[in-house]
């Protein structure tokens, strides 16, 4: 189990200070230097603030690696218990688990076969210590369509009007995750923290929340009234907020601020990222997400990226992917996660519906390098995640 220096440190004053050497002159304590970051929502729970501090710290040091439903199912299984793709190949959990919590929310709530697995996934992941983030690939609420229905323009202005029936529908849906949330709780009977990224992608002209579907008022309005509605009218209070615009090619701050809610309506600071092999760009694109999370002070990371099937140029599988085309672009650069998309249950192998390692993969062994790295996390390297993290306040 590899760890990270500054989880090391307590460890080695310890053992320093037990040493039996001669008595020594009395030193006052380095003082430390506090951060003081501020939630959305002033009444979060204890540990969700305390995650919102590791978010911050720990990515001064590295990044954690995550996979999208990897504890739900992967390429050969579905819903076994204890499955992982990750930990198939590297012996160790993803430091991340990402669920998408559309299907909680939407008209698919009591027809999906998989939300009873989705709770008890995060359970176990929590259980575990890791880190749980959630998306929502939303039906149209006024058309009937899927998250990808841009097909009308009227649908963010026609959820913000307040008695409409599209109105009281989304609000219905909004109440179905705060029932769910509120009831994550862990073995301690505390709130389990979700960094949830509601409306991801809103840069892209895809979902009915894209930037082809809403003004930029109407999405800000959107946004706001969403996480007011959950936090001040549903007393949810252990979500994190994240926002994640999709951003591929070559970008600069601006772009990761296209549409901004606002910094008392943002949390934490995502990126999307499908670039394909194009390094310089996730490797630019990074560097600005660090700049603009010490400009804000809000941690930030890579919520969704990936090659379908992991192949190179040539369509061909990329041995080396996980340490020339994730490890190094990122690396030296201050985010707290990377997280790949899913890998599809497939168990003929008919298609190449897959972003994250799975065993028969020609990446499997440089997966086990970038494991190994100082640099990247996983679920054994993990602080306490819902301690709050020395020399940072939340407020």
């Amino acid at each position: 189990m590899k760890k990270l220096l500054y989880f090391l440190l307590p460890l080695f004053g310890f053992i320093a200070c037990t040493a039996q050497d001669d008595p020594k002159p009395e030193t006052k304590p380095e003082e430390v230097d506090t951060v003081t970051l501020t939630l959305v929502d002033q009444q979060a729970t204890v540990e969700t603030k305390a995650l919102y501090s590791n978010l911050w710290k720990i990515q001064a040091e590295g990044f954690m690696f995550g996979h999208h439903d990897d504890l739900i199912y992967g390429r050969d299984w579905y819903t076994d218990a204890g499955g992982s793709d990750v930990k198939e190949v590297c012996g160790d959990y993803p430091a991340v688990f990402s669920v998408d919590f559309a299907e909680i929310m939407d008209d698919r709530y009591s027809t999906s076969d998989l939300n009873d697995d989705r709770r008890r996934t995060i359970l176990e992941a929590r259980a575990r210590g890791e880190v749980i983030t959630a998306c929502a690939h939303l039906n149209n609420p006024l058309t009937g369509g899927d998250s990808w229905d841009n097909s009308n323009t009227m649908v963010v202005k026609s959820i913000l009007e307040s008695g409409s029936e599209t109105h009281v529908k989304y609000k219905i849906w909004l109440d179905r995750l705060a029932d769910f949330v509120n009831d994550l709780k862990d073995a301690d009977g505390k709130h389990i923290p979700i960094l949830f990224r509601p409306y991801h992608e809103h840069t892209q002209t895809w979902s009915w929340w894209g930037r082809t579907c809403t003004t930029q008022a109407e999405f800000i309005a959107f946004w706001q009234f969403t996480v007011d509605y959950l936090t001040k009218e549903k007393g949810v209070h252990n979500l994190i907020f994240a926002i994640s615009p999709q951003l591929d090619g070559v970008g600069s701050v601006d772009n990761l601020l296209y549409r901004w809610p606002g910094d008392d309506y943002v949390d934490f600071i995502g990126m999307d990222s499908y670039h394909g092999t194009n390094t310089n760009a996730l490797s630019t694109n990074v560097k600005n997400l660090a700049q603009l999370s010490k400009e804000k002070k809000k941690p930030c990371g890579v919520t969704e990226t990936g090659i379908e099937g992991v192949r190179d140029g040539s369509g061909e599988e990329y041995r080396k992917y996980w340490t020339e085309q994730i490890l190094t672009p990122i690396i030296g650069k201050e985010i707290s996660l990377v997280v790949m998309w899913r890998n599809k249950y497939d168990p003929t192998h008919s298609g190449y519906h897959y972003y994250g390692p799975w065993a028969g993969h020609k990446s499997a062994a440089d997966f086990v390098d970038f494991y190994n790295s100082s640099f990247t996390v996983f679920s054994g390297d993990l602080p306490d995640m819902y301690q709050m993290a020395e020399g940072v306040m939340v407020k």
